[in-house]
């Protein structure tokens, strides 16, 4: 997809109005960018991808129904060539790499100021990547070097909504806060603690709270001491 006359068409994926808004308000401040769509879910996107023709997308990670990453693997299929960036009020530790995995380029936390945005916005424009330091260096160490506790980490061994839910659920928030949090249903929300259970060999909700918790205070901590000068 070539941009026409220089101008760089950006489709943004949010379910949230006021940060769909203040997003296209961002980047339409630019010249050489314009939004040219605006939807809330996965589906929407899919739908309207061909119609708007963009040169990027900008994606958050909990949409409506299909899940942030499997929008961008969708996106990927569709135009492996698309720069897909991620803004997401998720902790870039814990989903970066995923997204990068699935097809994006980069991953902004949804707190970082306008002028990051655009500067990641542009990075992935440009053809690159735009990470964290932390994030980059740990992709650069490569998945193969990932051998024992880390095989074993819930990055590791649950699906993307799986992941969404245990996060969540280390969060304090309850089955009903979850599911209306990643608009599902509590039905759904209960078959996916099943099924982390299951695959981190848990033996009831007590034993999921409390390994989702530690875990949860154990990547905080780790990102806060990265950030903590000596």
């Amino acid at each position: 997809m070539t941009a026409i006359n220089g101008v760089k068409r950006i489709l943004i994926v949010d379910d949230h109005p006021l940060m769909r808004k203040g997003l296209a308000l961002t980047l339409e401040a630019e010249p050489d960018l314009v939004v040219c769509g605006q939807v809330e879910s996965a589906e929407e996107a899919l739908g309207a991808f061909e119609e708007v023709a963009p040169d990027m997308a900008i994606v958050d990670i909990s949409l409506p129904g299909m899940s942030g990453l499997e929008l961008i693997k969708h996106l990927h299929m569709l135009n492996p060539e698309l720069g897909i960036l991620v803004v997401s009020r998720h902790e870039e530790t814990l989903y970066a790499e995923r997204a990068i995995r699935a097809g994006a380029r980069g991953y902004v936390m949804k707190l970082e100021a306008g002028k990051v945005i655009v500067q990641a916005v542009r990075r992935v424009l440009d053809g690159g990547i735009y990470v964290s330091d932390e994030i980059n260096e740990r992709l650069l160490m490569g998945i193969a070097s990932r051998q024992g506790q880390m095989a074993q980490s819930p990055l590791e061994v649950l699906s993307d909504r799986e992941l969404e839910v245990f996060e969540l659920t280390g969060r304090g928030l309850g089955t009903r806060e979850i599911a209306e949090r990643l608009h599902l249903s509590i039905k759904t929300v209960e078959s996916y603690r099943a099924r982390i259970k299951n695959k981190l060999n848990l033996g009831n909700a007590a034993e999921l709270m409390q390994h989702a918790v530690q875990w949860v205070e154990s990547e905080d901590s780790g990102r806060l001491s990265k950030m903590t000068p000596p």
